[in-house]
């Protein structure tokens, strides 16, 4: 009877412990994050037999052990199925924030390689365009900002893509050096980890010697592509982690 009495109270913490239901529990690192940035999902769940991760942009996995990149900042209802050995499941739902990127283009005159390096060009407008082809077709803008005294103008919350710069002033722009090369107006993978600044070069164009609208000139010094000897790309791309 005494033995009986002993054994009774293991069965019962036996057999609570294989009716357990499942708890979904994880942790994400970093949270808050920038776009481009490695997020990795750790499962922490208990009397789990298998996960599903729901990142929140589209993407999931099933491994206990995740890493997720972000290609657009904003806020993501993410989730965490944890599936029970016995059956059942329980989710954990939370928010992941990511911090888009920030990008400074500084527009300069084009010199040649051993010459001083050309004057910055104040009140130039800078426009960011997706791809190539909306740069051409001037469809899809980003954004437009203006350059200060220093050449630079400032864009944030930026997506983790290449961007394509087009600048234009009464008597300066980079239409020329793009028919050249796309690598004078393509910039680098916009990655938040990192403080990104592009070089946005132009040509001068006397009075008189350019279009007097955007959209003509560019199409045209498009069309016309490299004309003579095609200038060798500058390095106009620098990236340095944030601190």
């Amino acid at each position: 009877m005494k033995r009986l009495l002993y054994i009774l109270p293991i069965l019962a913490i036996i057999i609570a412990g294989c009716s357990r239901e499942p708890y979904a529990d994880g942790i994400v690192a970093p949270n808050p994050a920038y776009v481009g940035e490695d997020v990795t999902f750790t499962d922490r769940s208990t009397h789990t037999d298998y996960v599903e991760w729901d990142f929140g942009d589209g993407i999931g996995s099933s491994n206990f052990i995740a890493v997720n990149r972000y290609i657009d900042p904003g806020f993501y209802d993410a989730s965490l199925r944890a599936f029970g050995t016995k059956g059942g499941v329980n989710t954990w739902s939370f928010v992941v924030e990511v911090w888009g990127a920030d990008l400074t283009v500084v527009v300069q005159l084009y010199t040649p390689p051993g010459s001083e390096p050309g004057y910055f060009v104040e009140g130039a407008s800078v426009i960011l365009y997706p791809t190539l082809n909306d740069w051409i077709n001037q469809t899809n803008q980003v954004e437009e900002q203006y350059t200060n005294r220093y050449g630079e103008a400032s864009f944030s919350g930026l997506s983790y893509q290449r961007y394509y710069v087009d600048v234009w002033e009464a008597n300066h722009d980079n239409y020329q050096l793009a028919a050249e090369d796309v690598g004078w107006i393509e910039t680098q993978m916009m990655e938040g980890e990192y403080l990104q600044t592009f070089y946005a070069f132009v040509d001068y164009y006397p009075d008189g010697k350019k279009s007097t609208t955007r959209a003509t000139n560019r199409s045209e010094k498009m069309e016309q592509g490299a004309i003579g000897t095609k200038r060798e790309l500058k390095e106009n791309k620098l990236s340095k982690p944030r601190k």
